[in-house]
């Protein structure tokens, strides 16, 4: 606590967990050591550079002057542009009074929650996720954490979320999701959205809504089989209650572009513009030119997520390979099969154990440090996104991974888990 306290949000705010660990790798990276480092939900840009044309569009928007605040709402050309991307690709249609444009994702969920939830309000959302946690405590909400398991491929499920419905305010979901890669079944998603829309019919005239949060930021990436679905094409009812993330920043590994978008009802896009509008999270003119024409080439969309996934799913698949290997040979590991995502979510089940000189990893967190220490290995516990602290799962990125690097990654990780007793 300060000397002189500030505001009780600035007070109380939990620090990011994945910054924390982020700083004890670089301490190990300036001192020499290579550290095979899977924690970031980014892109080594030399591994992944944007589309070509994208980054062509951009360098031409800014010589042709570009350079002024854009519309509040995001400029008119693009917003077109995504009307007919998304009811091309996903079959939903929106217009453009029914998208915001932003600076990413993250200022998109913060006017979202600012525009639905008031003080005291219930919001349901699953651990492990990315920052739902810190969102809800930016708004006083009631946290409504829902357990998920390594069962459900750590997706929460209806059966989960029905008990918690009645007078909530907010339910966030995210699918695929951070930072598991497992995707929502199209059964269960319908019975998730039958939840929501019975659970509004209920309420009397004038009441608060319950809406959906529905972040599928990483959409685009699904492999082999797996099927993303969305709220609204499942169920046409659920347009009037929901409200997608959605953006370039996982789709063409342009996560320093920051272009991101949300679709939903009119109204409640009015007022997240108004919020945004204050805030000025606006994604820049130029890159918002780029990203309409861009996205209105179909050919050159669709020629660089081939690519794109395919360079993922084999790191992802490789890594997969890799941890099966590791438990077929009796270590105390496991994993799930990546569906979608940069992300594998792995067991390290190390706890209780001792190492080669005595010490007993009594806590998951010298387990997480072990592996630093001994595998080189970064990777992030689950515990850094609302979950149990003492869970043995973590999150893969796979966003700095180099091909040639995996079998080294695997053989070094087989070797400190062979230094224990």
């Amino acid at each position: 606590m300060n000397a002189y306290p500030l505001s009780n949000l600035a007070e109380t705010l939990i620090p990011s967990e994945i910054v924390k660990l982020g700083a004890a790798i670089k301490e190990k990276i300036k001192a020499g050591e290579h550290i095979y480092n899977y924690t970031i939900g980014d892109f080594d840009s030399a591994l992944f550079p944007i589309p070509d044309s994208l980054l062509k569009e951009i360098i031409n928007a800014y010589k042709e002057g570009y350079t002024n605040y854009p519309s509040a709402e995001g400029e008119l050309d693009l917003r077109i542009a995504l009307s007919g991307f998304l009811e091309k690709k996903e079959g939903i249609y929106y217009s453009p009074q029914e998208i915001l444009i932003a600076c990413g994702g993250r200022p998109l969920i913060y006017s979202i929650f600012r525009s639905i939830v008031d003080k005291g309000d219930r919001v349901i959302y699953p651990v492990p996720s990315w920052n739902n946690n810190h969102y809800s405590h930016f708004t006083e909400a009631v946290h409504v954490q829902i357990s998920s398991t390594a069962e459900n491929n750590f997706l929460p499920t209806a059966a989960q979320i029905a008990p918690h419905v009645k007078g909530a305010t907010l339910l966030a979901l995210c699918s695929p999701l951070n930072p598991t890669g497992t995707i929502f079944s199209k059964e269960e998603l319908e019975a998730i959205c039958d939840l929501v829309i019975a659970e509004n019919e209920s309420r009397p005239a004038g009441a608060k809504k319950l809406y959906l949060m529905y972040d599928q930021i990483y959409w685009t990436l699904t492999f082999g089989d797996a099927h993303h679905y969305n709220p609204v094409s499942l169920r046409p009812k659920m347009k009037e209650y929901t409200v997608f993330v959605d953006g370039i920043s996982k789709a063409f590994a342009a996560t320093g572009v920051r272009v991101g978008w949300s679709m939903g009802p009119q109204e409640l896009i009015a007022k997240m513009r108004g919020i945004n509008s204050h805030i000025g999270s606006w994604a820049p003119m130029a890159e918002q030119k780029a990203t309409a024409r861009f996205l209105s080439n179909e050919a050159e969309v669709d020629a660089y997520l081939q690519h794109f996934k395919s360079e993922v799913e084999y790191r992802l698949n490789n890594l997969y390979n890799g941890f099966i290997q590791l438990k077929k040979e009796g270590f105390n590991v496991d994993v799930i099969e990546p569906k979608a995502a940069i992300y594998l979510s792995v067991q390290i089940d190390l706890k209780g154990k001792k190492t080669s000189s005595g010490i007993v990893l009594d806590s998951q967190e010298r387990v997480t440090d072990y592996i630093l220490s001994e595998a080189k290995l970064a990777i992030v516990p689950f515990g850094s996104f609302g979950y149990d602290k003492e869970s043995s799962w973590y999150r893969v990125s796979v966003g700095c991974c180099k091909k040639e690097e995996i079998d080294t990654v695997i053989s070094k990780l087989r070797e400190a888990l062979q230094q224990l007793s």
